[in-house]
């Protein structure tokens, strides 16, 4: 048997077969834990009963009691992004009497996977964030298989190697509606988007290479089949893409897995990297999902949320027939592990947390705690992103501050260093998918560690652009997307498009502009144009002059945006004037750090063309009512039942 196939069994040799049974096979889904472990929210430093792997043990050991021999697979970036794993990966890092007591340390995040049993996982883009030797050290843990078919370890001859196996077989043991027990051979494949390699440049560079997803899907499937699979399992991490909107034949794209249920020989995927819903949640008081419209998919397809928000459940019915095993149905269903309940919208837990988990990473949470809770500054102002979509952003320029005093050193010495200096800051937490609780609330006084963690959630680092004006333009349109187009005239229009994510709201602080909603958006939420001729972005200045085609700008923004992350313009890597290679947090943390009580501006130097007699709706985070009389002009309409604070803006 090859290097890049695996079986694991949990049966002995099959019984006798009936002669038409029927079986039912479980697959159970999880996607972007992201790290989180106990319904914790760490940033915040709250209770959080809507995440953590603890929560959502509850519903994998009732799901595997109700159907014997269920499969449980994640979807990738399991490894990555919450304060625990930074924790743990910095502590690796650190000197060495440390990292001979680290090497022993089991990662927390493989610890409570392996608790659980899971059965096999593929990896995420997120995974490379700590770089190639954290990785491997956490998959040597692993008592559960890594599958990744699409990628490639590179090395001096022209025949590419796998980093992990591109395909493996599990073994499941099943009953039919007779009693008898029958052998089921079940293949997985594992994919991640083939813009990794450029989004983790600075870790992958010369050593992985990503493939095209459906490429390889087409190649792996049949080589699968051969091998002796009843069934595939596509572990896609990769999102639902905006029907129609690409070239069906091309698999280069992000977000694909809807494309990839349409491959011949495939049985089911399961989806994930975009953090959404699949099918779309029918919770009582959930936001409307309408990133996905009905679309016909050959296999079925889930996609559970991400955090631990839900477990994915795909029940197979399977009958046997001359050909094989055959799908005759699926039932397919996200299980959340909390809701909303009451007409305020407060969080319900649905499930109680599994207290083994937290003994399992008591300890590194007693370290991880106490390395946050570290003093760095001080801010005279309160810290929040209630109302950064719409204008009103300290942490954006407080970030914007940092990154310019940063980058100008980097400068120094270039031509650049005389061209004016922007920079692109987006708000990462402001609601959205993760909830009235994704906002960053520090008030005055001392900032810690955790803040900073807070203020910089991601592990980008900072990337400087040759732009023109005309790129500029283009960037601004990109992310003035958010907004839905709103009628002249018309009363309480939904002012922000729920399927954009905020974090592609990049704010270009050093310029001026105003925004005209009467105009349609340029890109729908997933980057691509839809109305080419839109103009929104109106009156653009900088230092009061009109910005023209042709002037000269360097652009500061991070690795994401800059490796072509939510298609912004201008981003190839001949536009790249300078990089820097930490974490934007450290660089962050450094300019707290020597600053004196921080100030930030809150007047936005951005604003909504003005609509008389038009209103829209704007829905923010509870704590908002705090600070909503500095921002004018607001009239607060109460909680909903999502949990959001709604606000009424006349433009």
């Amino acid at each position: 048997m090859s290097d890049d196939l695996r079986v694991s069994s949990n049966v002995p040799a099959p019984g006798a077969a009936a002669p038409h049974p029927r079986v039912t096979l479980r697959i159970l889904a999880t996607t972007d834990l992201h790290g989180h472990i106990l319904p914790w929210d760490d940033l915040a430093d709250r209770p959080a009963p809507d995440r953590g792997l603890a929560q959502i043990a509850s519903q994998i050991a009732q799901a595997r009691a109700e159907v014997p021999g269920s499969l449980l697979l994640d979807n990738g970036d399991f490894l990555n992004g919450s304060p625990l794993a930074d924790h743990v990966a910095q502590a690796a890092r650190s000197g060495p009497r440390h990292k001979k007591d680290h090497g022993n340390h089991i990662h927390p995040m493989i610890a409570a996977m392996n608790h659980l049993g899971y059965d096999a996982v593929t990896l995420g883009n997120h995974e490379f964030s700590q770089g190639l030797d954290l990785l491997r050290n956490a998959l040597r843990q692993a008592r559960f298989a890594t599958v990744c078919t699409n990628l490639d370890r590179l090395g001096p001859t022209a025949r590419r190697r796998s980093f992990a196996p591109r395909q493996i077989l599990l073994r499941r043991q099943l009953w039919d509606q007779n009693g008898t027990p029958h052998d089921l051979m079940v293949g997985i494949l594992g994919f991640l988007p083939p813009q990794t390699t450029v989004w983790e440049r600075h870790h992958l560079t010369g050593k992985l290479a990503v493939r095209a997803i459906l490429d390889s899907a087409r190649a792996a499937v049949p080589r699968l089949r051969r091998a002796g699979a009843d069934l595939v399992i596509a572990l896609s991490h990769s999102g639902i893409g905006a029907e129609g909107s690409t070239d069906p034949h091309s698999g280069g794209d992000e977000t694909i897995s809807d494309r990839l249920a349409q491959i011949a020989g495939i049985d089911a995927v399961v989806a994930g990297h975009t953090h959404q819903l699949f099918p779309p949640s029918p919770e009582p008081g959930a936001p409307k999902d309408t990133d996905h419209p009905a679309r016909t998919l050959t296999a079925p397809l889930v996609m559970p949320g991400f955090y631990g928000s839900h477990l994915g459940v795909l029940d197979l019915a399977l009958c046997r027939t001359a050909q094989g095993w055959q799908v005759d149905r699926c039932d397919t269903s996200l299980h959340p592990v909390a809701r909303r309940v009451g007409p305020l919208g407060r969080l319900q837990p649905l499930v109680k947390p599994d207290p083994h988990l937290a003994a399992l990473v008591e300890h590194d949470m007693a370290s991880m705690r106490a390395a946050a809770n570290q003093p760095v500054g001080l801010t005279a102002e309160p810290l929040h992103s209630y109302f950064a979509l719409i204008g009103w952003a300290p942490v954006q320029d407080l970030l914007a501050e940092a990154q310019a005093a940063n980058m100008r050193r980097l400068l120094e010495d270039k031509p650049e260093a005389a061209w004016p200096l922007l920079v692109a800051a987006a708000p990462f937490k402001a609601g959205g998918r993760a909830g009235p609780s994704n906002y960053i609330d520090i008030p005055p006084g001392p900032l810690t560690a955790r803040h900073i963690a807070d203020l910089y959630m991601h592990p980008n680092s900072p990337v400087a652009l040759r732009m023109t004006g005309a790129d500029l333009v283009l960037w601004l349109e990109r992310s003035v997307s958010l907004f839905y187009a709103v009628k002249p005239g018309s009363t309480d229009a939904t002012l922000i498009d729920p399927s954009f994510p905020s974090h592609n709201f990049d704010m270009i602080h050093g310029l001026s502009y105003t925004i005209d909603l009467s105009q349609a958006a340029c890109h729908d939420a997933f980057g691509h144009v839809t109305a080419p001729m839109a103009q929104r972005i109106q009156d653009l200045r900088h230092q009061g002059q009109p910005v023209q085609p042709t002037d000269r700008f360097v652009l500061v923004t991070n690795s994401y945006r800059a490796g072509g992350g939510a298609g912004f313009a201008g981003t190839q890597p001949p536009d790249i004037v300078a990089e820097d290679a930490r974490p934007m947090r450290d660089v962050l943390h450094d300019h707290i750090r020597t600053a004196p009580p921080l100030r930030p501006t809150t007047q936005p130097h951005w604003r909504f063309a003005p609509m008389p007699g038009t209103s829209v709706i704007f829905d923010t985070g509870p704590g908002a009512l705090t600070h909503a009389d500095s921002i004018a002009p607001l009239e607060p309409l109460g909680l909903q039942p999502t949990g959001f604070l709604r606000f009424r803006l006349r433009l």
